[in-house]
């Protein structure tokens, strides 16, 4: 006979659960905050009382919402997985809003609550609703060894007079004692960060306010906040969309004051109908396809954003006192994040978070697209029209859905529009405060052949025909100095070998004159054996084919150890420790050719800059998707001039008559030749040692193997 039997749940269940649905401690903050939204607080306090040591440190929220009655307690908060909030949202007819302040539910999963049990061993929660007495509920974590159970796991809870919502208020405490982990000041300020951005960058402050206070200490000293930096924005943008459609546009170029001769813009949405296009719209297979975010349940969606520079001279333009400050923030900050009824979801706009894919786009297009870094952006939606955007039970974002993509899509057509505006004015930037065209042999000639010929012949069709030709000219040059930039490389490893190769057979004469052990001269004459065929390797011929990068890697510091002894310089190859994407597709000559233009470059500004202590770093990363990439960095004075301008030909920072400008030019062609990218990351891009960050730092990007 068949008989019915039941599951059973362990009470360790509870506190896995805890350790593995809030992923963070700042996210189980959130959780907790969240509920004092949720009950319909106006304020939620964080306080952390001796938090260097756990055993007496306490974490205490407060808020001021409608507090909890006995039955929510039993049946609601302690009942896993309820779904009391869901139900108010997710009513056909009409949602159920709180009463104060007429929110939505923000919590759905039942699974907030776990946020405590992420943080502390003891819990304390007293609670008071409106007219009714004092409920305190006591939670003893240690107690689940003794519990087999769930239903056996002891947890106290008992009715007293009003001792903290004493009068006629009401709200949820919250007392955390015994906490888990061990809180450091990282830990602490990104707590802090997380619950700063909980507001927009762009709304006012609503009714909900969450304070944080860390009693005796200072580890909350110096945090910067959105007003600190607003000012120093150079580009703002605001954009409505409703189904197809921008249907609101505005967007603002904002020069600083020192930015003498060139004048700030506005555009609106009838510019942007007569400029561009409106449409919403994406690029497949090539074509633009519409975007139309009413084929989801997503509402109207408001788009908002403000884009700095990080160049030098627009930094020197902005008087920033704090250039590290104001470069932190945004490495933290950089990003778009979503709202949600102007309360945040969780984790778009976080560090490691670009649900945009901003920074993929950027491969392809340095010059025009924003990197997440020098964008503050924020996504609003309406809860009540954006049903079809479901958080996963996790809180970690959106699922990924049809309407998430959609949303996608939409917001990316929105950024296309913003970085074709951005483009034109951050050209009229680069001619005032950047590197000359005039600085270009040829193309500069050409430039001023086409200004003369606008401003001195009248008939159009003939500047059209003439204008045609001078581009042929250009495009022909460009050829030409690209072929002959490829054949430089030989000659400029050639100089190299020559200075190495004589320092070898000099040591070897001075050591044959002084009667040097013949172990040591045949020491010297194996050297030289060895750098003159690692060299040879940079004239045989060229094959371009799926090869091992680490190996290749390895032939290009052999050929450079005498220069490393020579300069001084502690060479740091963390590529050895890698065991996965080594094999890309490439030319052994020119890969070894591309790395030794940039030790090279990284042993002279190393040298410029009186740096004493002088150290390389090479690592492969498969960051980018799709590419195995090589990261060269050094601990010189770092990168001076645009990053648009790098690789272009005759362009250097360097004093006059200390270089050509074709270095990297050279670097870049080799890299093209190869369908592979020259890139130039930011510090935090990739996972490099702390004395790497105000150098230099260029990766390599080659197409990994296809399966």
């Amino acid at each position: 006979m068949a008989e019915t039997v039941n599951f059973k749940v362990r009470a360790r269940l509870l506190e896995q659960m805890g350790e593995q649905l809030i992923k963070s401690e700042s996210i189980a903050l959130m959780e907790l905050i969240k509920n004092s939204y949720d009950a319909d607080a106006s304020i939620c306090k964080i306080e952390m009382y001796n938090i260097t040591s756990p055993d007496t440190a306490s974490i205490i929220i407060t808020d001021d919402g409608t507090g909890m009655s006995y039955k929510i307690l039993r049946d609601i908060w302690l009942e896993i997985g309820t779904s009391n909030k869901a139900d108010k949202k997710n009513k056909e007819k009409e949602i159920e809003r709180s009463k104060k302040f007429n929110r939505i539910p923000m919590g759905e999963k039942g699974i907030g609550r776990f946020g405590v049990h992420r943080l502390g061993r003891e819990i304390e929660i007293i609670t008071r609703m409106k007219n009714n007495d004092e409920w305190r509920l006591f939670i003893d974590w240690d107690a689940i060894s003794t519990s087999n159970y769930i239903e056996e796991f002891p947890i106290s809870i008992e009715k007293r007079s009003p001792e903290v919502f004493t009068g006629n208020s009401t709200g949820t405490k919250i007392i955390i004692r015994r906490l888990k982990t061990q809180w450091e000041e990282k830990t602490v300020r990104e707590c802090a960060r997380a619950i700063i951005s909980l507001h927009s960058f762009f709304e006012d402050e609503s009714a909900f306010k969450p304070e944080f206070i860390v009693h005796n200490s200072n580890w909350l000293d110096g945090i910067l906040k959105f007003e600190d930096i607003e000012d120093l924005k150079l580009y703002s943008f605001e954009a409505r969309l409703e189904g197809n459609l921008i249907t609101g546009f505005k967007y603002q170029f904002i020069p600083y004051k020192l930015m003498i001769g060139i004048e700030p813009r506005t555009a609106g949405i009838r510019d942007l109908k007569k400029k561009l296009r409106n449409r919403l719209e994406k690029k497949e297979n090539g074509k633009r396809v519409p975007v139309d975010l009413s084929k989801a349940k997503i509402g109207t969606v408001i788009f908002k954003g403000i884009i700095f520079g990080f160049e030098p001279r627009i930094l020197e333009l902005a008087m920033i006192e704090d250039k590290k400050g104001f470069k932190d923030y945004l490495s933290l900050n950089g990003g778009i994040r979503v709202f949600r009824d102007k309360l945040r979801i969780w984790d778009y706009g976080e560090p490691e978070d670009d649900w945009l894919e901003m920074e993929m786009r950027r491969i392809n297009e340095p010059g025009i697209r924003i990197s997440k870094r020098l964008l503050l952006g924020a996504v609003y939606l309406d809860s009540e029209e954006s049903k079809d955007l479901i958080e996963k039970a996790n809180r970690e974002g959106f699922m990924n859905n049809a309407a998430y993509q959609l949303l996608k899509d939409a917001c990316r057509s929105v950024l296309r529009t913003v970085e074709l505006y951005r483009a034109e004015d951050k050209n009229k930037l680069r001619l005032l405060y950047g590197p000359k065209a005039k600085d270009v042999p040829v193309i500069s000639s050409l430039e001023e052949a086409k200004i003369i010929i606008k401003n001195n012949i009248s008939n159009e069709k003939a500047v059209e025909e003439i204008n045609r030709c001078l581009d042929r000219i250009q495009n022909d040059y460009d050829k030409i100095t690209g072929d002959l930039m490829i054949s430089a490389g030989a000659g400029l490893n050639l100089i190299v070998v020559i200075h190495q190769i004589e320092k070898i057979v000099k040591n070897i004469t001075a050591g044959l004159k002084k009667n040097m052990p013949i172990k040591q001269i045949a020491q010297l004459v194996d050297d030289l054996s060895k750098l003159v065929e690692g060299y040879s390797i940079l004239v045989k011929k060229r094959d371009i084919k799926v090869q091992n990068i680490k190996g290749i890697i390895e032939k290009a510091l052999f050929n450079l150890e005498f220069r490393f002894t020579m300069h001084n310089i502690n060479l740091e190859p963390a590529f050895r420790d890698r065991f996965e994407h080594l094999d890309c597709i490439c030319s052994e000559a020119h890969v070894i050719s591309a790395i030794m233009n940039l030790v090279d470059n990284s042993i002279w500004w190393m040298n410029y800059a009186k740096k004493t202590k002088r150290s390389i770093y090479i690592d492969i990363s498969s960051e980018y998707k799709g590419y195995s990439t090589i990261i060269v960095a050094d601990t010189g004075p770092g990168i001076t001039i645009d990053r648009e301008l790098l690789g272009q030909p005759f362009i250097t920072a360097k004093p006059e008559g200390e270089g050509m400008g074709i270095g990297l030019h050279l670097t870049t062609l080799i890299m093209k030749t190869l369908e592979g990218k020259i890139l130039y990351p930011e510090f935090e891009d990739f996972s490099l040692p702390k004395k790497y960050k105000d150098g230099a730092i260029i990766a390599l990007a080659f197409k990994e193997k296809k399966e």
